[in-house]
């Protein structure tokens, strides 16, 4: 079974097995998590959301991507500055989708 989901802004199309890199979550690797906000589950598309889905997931590690440089620059003003960003993230892998 295949569905669409949103969590943190994004959404991301599923299956069961697949893992994926979401938004940090404030949950302790080991649990489970259920995703509600389904958008679609097989081949039924909600409005918004489908009524009685739900797609469940285990919390695999937390942690952070890889380093981005940031460099703002202002032509004829000598102005430049560089920052980096690493952004948090959540590894999940998706155990079942539920559908009524």
């Amino acid at each position: 079974m295949k569905a669409v989901i949103e969590t943190g802004g994004k959404q991301y199309y599923v299956e069961e097995g697949t893992i994926l890199y979401v938004e940090k979550m404030n949950v302790e690797p080991g649990k489970v998590i259920e995703f509600d906000k389904v958008l679609m589950a097989n081949g039924v598309v909600g409005r918004p959301y489908v009524t009685g889905a739900k797609v469940t997931a285990e919390v695999m590690k937390h942690g952070k991507n890889k380093k981005i440089i940031v460099f703002k620059y202002n032509q004829k003003k000598n102005y430049r500055k560089t920052q980096g960003h690493r952004q948090p993230y959540t590894k999940v892998q998706i155990k079942s989708i539920v559908s009524k």
